[in-house]
């Protein structure tokens, strides 16, 4: 090429974008990013609310600096369409607040049982179990592990998402792992207000503490493969990660049936159903991923998050 610039028909997709421009000049040996950057700054918005696609046949433009404009197949006078994604939220402070709540909830209802519930007889209300006090033990430090980990351990491929998931995510550990178990294991006459079954806890405890520790290594060997900042993937190995693709679901999993026994409530057993639910279509997509990405480099894993079972 006689000049290192082309220029871009630009298109807008779906909501229209005010100040949008027709086109757009930029280098063939710039990044990515510098294309997203030079919308951004024209529509007077977040480099975080676009997304471009190619014209021809709709392929993503990456928001990346490893990624150059010639290696996206865009040429002079190529189409590119803008979509506004909205409002955006960064994917940190959505971990942060959802994973607050129960961190809040669970204290405060085992503080306030007086209050919540009905003295099971005219005696003065009881105290809580060793059980209940156990559960609440368990439950804040697998919370409090997760926020330490948003903020010291996950390196995110992504800056930003929708603003409403923050609700949908809220919701799902606010309601769910909070109001709902909270309100069923602190109660008078609930299981863990009884004299439980040693060899029960002792089971649930091993499982919740193999669960977490797992599920922290496999973060950290997560972690590990991309560089502070940069969106960069590759091929994790380690413990776990040669029987299934996600471990760190496998583990996560491993701890809530630890919990469930512990706190021997069906209301537990609901919250890690409809976690590990979420978590197996999580780890079915990153299956296929891998193999897109990495081709023959990666060795297929035949099951994405239980071994012998999913």
């Amino acid at each position: 090429m006689t000049s290192d610039k082309i220029t871009l028909i630009v298109t807008p997709r779906g909501t229209p974008i005010k100040k949008l421009p027709e086109e757009v000049a930029v280098s063939y040996s710039g990044s990515g990013h510098e294309l997203y950057e030079q919308l951004a700054s024209s529509a007077g918005t977040s480099v975080h609310r676009l997304r471009v696609t190619k014209g021809s046949d709709g392929t993503l433009i990456p928001n990346s600096k490893d990624v150059p404009i010639d290696k996206t197949g865009l040429l002079d006078q190529s189409a590119i369409r803008v979509k506004d994604l909205g409002p955006q939220v960064a994917w940190r402070t959505v971990f942060v607040v959802e994973y607050l709540g129960p961190l809040l909830i669970h204290p405060l209802v085992y503080i306030l049982r007086p209050y919540i519930y009905s003295s099971p007889s005219s005696i003065s209300f009881p105290d809580p179990s060793s059980l209940q006090t156990l559960s609440l033990v368990i439950i804040c430090i697998h919370f409090l592990k997760r926020e330490l980990e948003t903020l010291f351990v996950h390196r995110f491929s992504s800056s930003t998402m929708p603003l409403r998931n923050i609700f949908k995510n809220s919701l799902h550990y606010w309601v769910l792992s909070g109001l709902n178990i909270a309100y069923w294991i602190y109660r008078p006459d609930a299981p863990t207000a009884k004299e439980s079954n040693s060899l029960i806890t002792y089971i649930g405890l091993l499982l919740f503490v193999i669960g977490e520790l797992g599920n922290l290594n496999a973060h950290v060997t997560l972690r590990n493969l991309r560089s502070s900042g940069g969106k960069e993937r590759g091929i994790p190995h380690g413990i776990g990660f040669g029987l299934v693709t996600c471990p760190n679901y496998m583990f996560e999993t491993v701890a809530w049936m630890g919990t469930s026994l512990v706190t021997w409530s069906w209301s537990t057993v609901l919250f890690s159903v409809v976690s590990v639910v979420q978590m197996i279509i999580w780890a079915q997509k990153r299956e296929k991923s891998y193999r897109r990405e990495f081709g023959d480099k990666y060795k297929r894993k035949r099951y994405s998050m239980l071994p012998g079972i999913i």
